[in-house]
This record gives structure tokens, C-alpha cells and sequence, in this order.
């Protein structure tokens, strides 16, 4: 029998999770704080509350945009553990170790068990079924939840409890460094009399994962975004927390943080791909000829 999964949190990532397994054929439960992002889905059944969705559920599935909305979302008369009576709770949010360190003794007093499981892919990559998920918790209990987590892509055991809350920390840095040095080289390129489309194309070949981000390095278009600046800034504000609490020397994270941060004040809604914007208008300023 198909287990039945609740997917908490229908935003960007949220919604490609669901619409991806309810080509599955899982019965859905879906809830999402603007009611109206679920329903537009036209996917399994749009309910309430929180409370509600993990009722009906064997499978429960967060995706959030930081631990604050994981915490309001868990707790509360209408709250996930309301209702919570031996399920399987699997954070895919990017939240970082510590909130699900806090919410996991939560959990078990409910006779359910929490694992982490963030995915590396974006949401094209997800509605695939192409996504790398990064498993954290007991064998025995991934083993549990392996045939949801196989619709949304390669399940990858990766250690104990918050381990995959910590790799993905490690994932979204890479990326911002990635995408930070391709809008550079791009700019560069253009300034040298170089093609862009030749440019991105020796980009790509390095690093194949930029081609998503085609159409906003080359016609600098940001929207509808995959992954938009300022969640960025805000897993880089985690990520950073995380690797100074181990005592990690990150000077490249550090920069990127800050080069990231800056960018969001200005394009925080667009694309990551809008850093370029940056560097075109920082690269125009310093060409130009002093009077």
C-alpha cells in the first residue's frame, strides 16, 4: 500500500516536491500558508491547517524557507505535532543543524521520528525525479521512507541525524562561489570582446549545472526565479553560522556572503543569476576615463 504524504510548504521547491509525487500516484495532503499557492496546484487535497494535513498522513514533508517558519509551522494548536501519532516527519527545507536538533526530541514524544533529507537540484531538476537527496538519520528509518524519497530522485544516505541539514550548508556555499565566479567571468569575457554565448558555453562544459542559469547570464533575464537572491542570503547566513561554530577558516563563503548580501538589497526577489548585474555595473564604473 502507497504510503500517504503530507507536504507542508508549497512555495518554489514545496510545489515541484508535490507535483512530483502526485505523478507518482501518492495521495497528497498539502498545506501551505497562502492557501491559494496550494490550490493552484491542482494537486491531492489542499487543507487548513498543518494539523490537518499530517492527520492524514504516513509521510510528512517540510518544505520551508528558514528554521523560524519550521518552528511556527511544528508548534501551535494547529501545529504539525498537533496531530502527530508515529509518522515520519522528513525536513527538506534549508534550515541548517540546529532547529531540527531542537525539534527532534519534539517529534518522538509523539511516537513519530524526524529525518533530514534537503535536495540539491533546482525545482525543473525535482519535477524530473533528477534531484540528489541527502539523507540524514538511521538506516532502518531511510529505508522506511525510500520509496517517496526515490520518486524526487538519488537517495544518498550521508550519516547520523542533521548530516544532511549540514552537507546541503556545504552545497548552497559551493553554488553561491559557482555562480558568484561565472557572472564574473562572464562580465570579463564581454569587457575582452569575447562571444558571451561562447563564454558560458566553456562555463558549462566545467561546471554543467550554470546552464539552468542560461537566460540570465546571457539575456540577463532573472524571472520567474529558480532560486531567488535572498534565500541565498539567507542559507550563506546559516551556512556561515555553522562552519565558525566548528572553527572552519571559509574566506571564498565569507565573500560570497557578503558579495550575495549585497546583490539581494537590490534584486533579492530575482534569480541568483542577478549578481551579474553587479559586476556589469561595477566593471562599467571602473572603465570609465577620469575627466
Amino acid at each position: 500500500m502507497n504510503p500517504r504524504v503530507a507536504v507542508l510548504g508549497t512555495g518554489r521547491m514545496g510545489s515541484a516536491i508535490a507535483r512530483r509525487l502526485a505523478e507518482t500516484g501518492l495521495e497528497l495532503a498539502l498545506w501551505n500558508r497562502t492557501r491559494s499557492r496550494a490550490e493552484d496546484l491542482r494537486v491531492g487535497t489542499v487543507v487548513a491547517t498543518p494539523a490537518d494535513a499530517v492527520g492524514r498522513a504516513d509521510v510528512v514533508i517540510t518544505s520551508l524557507t528558514g528554521p523560524e517558519a519550521l518552528r511556527t509551522v511544528f508548534s501551535g494548536p494547529g501545529g504539525a505535532l498537533a496531530s502527530a501519532h508515529g509518522q515520519t516527519f522528513v525536513e527538506m527545507s534549508t534550515v541548517g543543524p540546529d532547529v531540527l536538533l531542537e525539534l527532534a526530541p519534539l517529534v518522538a514524544r509523539t511516537g513519530s521520528i524526524l529525518a533530514d533529507a534537503p535536495l540539491v537540484g533546482a525545482p525543473p531538476v525535482v519535477l524530473r525525479g533528477a534531484a540528489l537527496v541527502l539523507v540524514g538519520g538511521e538506516r532502518s528509518e531511510v529505508e522506511r521512507i525510500q520509496p517517496v524519497l526515490q520518486a524526487l530522485g538519488e537517495v544518498r544516505h550521508v550519516g547520523s541525524f542533521g548530516s544532511g541539514a549540514r552537507l546541503k550548508l556545504v552545497a548552497n556555499s559551493m553554488l553561491a562561489a559557482l555562480v558568484l565566479s561565472a557572472a564574473e567571468l562572464e562580465v570579463a569575457g564581454r569587457l575582452a570582446g569575447l562571444d558571451p554565448t561562447a563564454t558560458l558555453e566553456v562555463l558549462t562544459r566545467l561546471v554543467p549545472s550554470l546552464e539552468i542559469r542560461r537566460t540570465g547570464f546571457i539575456e540577463d533575464r532573472h524571472e520567474p526565479p529558480l532560486f531567488a537572491l535572498r534565500d541565498l542570503r539567507k542559507d550563506l547566513d546559516l551556512a556561515l553560522s555553522f562552519f565558525r561554530s566548528v572553527n572552519a577558516y571559509v574566506p571564498i563563503t565569507t565573500l560570497a556572503h557578503e558579495w550575495v548580501g549585497e546583490a539581494a538589497e537590490e534584486y533579492g526577489d530575482l534569480d541568483i543569476s542577478a549578481v551579474i548585474r553587479r559586476y556589469a555595473r561595477r566593471s562599467a564604473g571602473s572603465s570609465r576615463q577620469p575627466d
